[in-house]
């Protein structure tokens, strides 16, 4: 029998309508809320300094309340992470909430991820649990599962290990369920968001896409659809995409399971359907992943804008201007960066101005507060001509630290909490593997020399990044035999050091996935110390992808 898990969040702050859309448009038996990213445990963390009964998402609440009661008659289950720091909290808001409405609506929870205690010095320290928890919870009769830091794909692991009777040995089923989870996990960009070929639809296919959906069997294949007359689009592209955003190498690894995404095979099932099958899984590793999140100090930012000719020299004297009045009290940390954004002869002001950015940083606030505010509006009628700022830099604002540690499964308690009270034991997996690359596999043969034409890698291969950590992975794919017969062999480490010159002096692997027709780039520090230290213009390096994409080589003109 098929089991139907739709997605209602991709992140905390998705649209909030999202969950009454799902609930109406279609049958599905159960519905995943995926609100956690690296990001949002430290603002949660934040959140439960200035009051200890916070640390979940709030906005999970506001969509229940009117969408509770109809999930209730429908017997649609609801799983979400959106516990955050206090699921325990959360679950008792759930049930509050239910009183209030007069709905009987069983509430568990699953805790055991929080290890905040174990490191001094952070706000929060939480190991990504699997969905063991959540599957012993709905078991248990539970209509609404909250959970705190679970891996993305758990939200859907744990549904179906539940519905289908799987066991903690069933790799092959749980890989699939695996992979469905993560191409669920978040929303929208499974129906065409974020997509790289989106201009080959029709406009406004993508004004409002739908959220995603699974229909996953006993066997751990999956069809990916949406429901019908909701906007966006499914597709291979779309799916292939998804399954490049945030992984690595073949081996994708959570607690359950160690997905083999070199084994994936997508083929279009129909109209907004794409079936994937063909998963292998294998022992998940030893350890489970912990996230710890920490403030790092404090940072301020001023941006000068540079009008018209001159702007290398007018850079240059701000630069000489500001460093002579941050020498009296020179903060940690000084970083400049200007963008080019103007253009010659133009014919608005806007863009006849370029960019220059100036961030500081430094363990002391007063370091970075009125030092520097006060020596970049000093020079409002002694500096360069047509001196003007995007806005005057504040008194500097606190930023964080992302950091990732691996402890062993058994070092941490993972516990469902049943909708009774009963508390229940989650036996880490019976066994596991040290996780290890798999050997790159051999490329097809190249193409046969032929014409080429300078032109953007973006007309033939799509593109998708993201963050993990202070790392970003960009995934490229292409559409047909040929096109990878060339990409395999073109699109080297050397080659994407050097179309992408921030990545020239780090670290880069290069995986190979020829099922997808897919190269999948991990680039090593170049996003600091994570996505809120924010310690470049695109911190989660959501754009990298596009970057690469516009940047162009000699292309053989057969393929274009």
């Amino acid at each position: 029998m098929t089991l139907r898990i739709g997605n209602f969040s991709g992140f905390y702050g998705d649209r909030l309508d999202a969950l009454r859309e799902m609930l109406t448009g279609g049958e599905v038996d159960v519905l995943t809320g995926d609100y956690l990213a690296e990001l949002t445990m430290l603002i949660l963390a934040r959140d439960r300094l200035k009051d200890p009964s916070a640390g979940y998402a709030r906005t999970f609440l506001r969509q229940l309340e009117e969408c509770l009661g109809p999930a209730h008659e429908k017997g649609v289950r609801i799983v979400t992470n959106a516990g955050g720091l206090n699921p325990g909290g959360l679950a008792d808001a759930v049930r509050a909430l239910a009183g209030r409405l007069g709905i009987p609506v069983r509430v568990a929870h699953v805790e055991g991820d929080d290890l905040t205690a174990r490191y001094p010095g952070s706000l929060a320290a939480h190991a990504y649990l699997g969905g063991f928890g959540i599957a012993e919870c709905l078991r248990a009769g539970a209509d609404v599962v909250v959970t705190g830091r679970v891996t993305d794909a758990a939200l859907v692991t744990g549904p179906a290990a539940a519905h289908f009777g799987w066991a903690a040995t069933d790799h092959d089923r749980l890989a699939g369920a695996l992979v469905a989870g993560h191409v669920l996990e978040c929303g929208t960009q499974a129906t065409g968001g974020n997509y790289a070929f989106f201009t080959e639809h029709p406009p406004g296919a993508l004004r409002r896409p739908g959220f995603p959906l699974a229909e996953i069997h006993a066997d751990g294949t999956s069809v990916i659809t949406k429901h019908p007359g909701t906007g966006g689009f499914v597709d291979v592209g779309t799916i292939t995409a998804q399954l490049l955003y945030e992984t690595g190498g073949a081996r994708y690894a959570g607690p359950d399971v160690t997905a083999r995404l070199d084994t994936v095979r997508l083929r279009q099932d129909g109209p907004d359907r794409v079936r994937v099958e063909g998963v292998r899984g294998e022992a998940p590793p030893p350890t489970l992943k912990a996230g710890l999140n920490r403030l790092g100090g404090f940072r301020n930012e001023v941006v000068f804008v540079l009008t018209g000719l001159d702007i290398e020299a007018k850079a240059a004297l701000v630069k000489e201007q500001m460093s002579d009045a941050l020498a009296k009290s020179p903060p940690a940390e000084v970083r400049w960066e200007l963008a080019r954004t103007d253009r010659p002869d133009a014919d608005t002001e806007e863009t006849a101005s370029a960019l220059l950015r100036l961030v500081v940083r430094d363990p002391s606030q007063e370091a970075v507060g009125r030092v520097l505010s006060g020596a970049a509006i000093e020079l409002a009628l002694a500096g360069y001509p047509g001196f003007h700022v995007m806005a005057p830099p504040g008194k500097g604002s606190p930023y964080g630290v992302f950091e990732d540690v691996y402890v062993p499964h058994g070092d941490v308690d993972h516990v469902a909490v049943l909708h009774d009270g009963r508390r229940v034991p989650v036996t880490p997996a019976p066994d596991t593997a040290v996780l290890e690359d798999v050997p790159d596999p051999a490329l097809p043969e190249p193409l046969p020399p032929g014409p080429t034409t300078r032109a953007p890698l973006g007309l033939l291969a799509g593109a998708r990044s993201g963050d993990k950590g202070g790392n970003a992975n960009v995934g490229v794919w292409v559409r047909t035999d040929d096109a990878w017969r060339w990409l395999a062999h073109e699109l080297t480490v050397e080659r994407f050091r050097t179309l992408l010159p921030e990545a020239r002096d780090l670290p880069v692997t290069r995986h190979v996935l020829p099922r997808l027709r897919a190269l999948n780039f991990v680039v090593e520090g170049i996003l600091g110390e994570g996505v809120a230290a924010q310690a470049r213009f695109d911190p989660q390096a959501k754009a990298l992808g596009e970057w690469l994409r516009s940047r162009h080589l000699d292309i053989p003109e057969a393929l274009l």
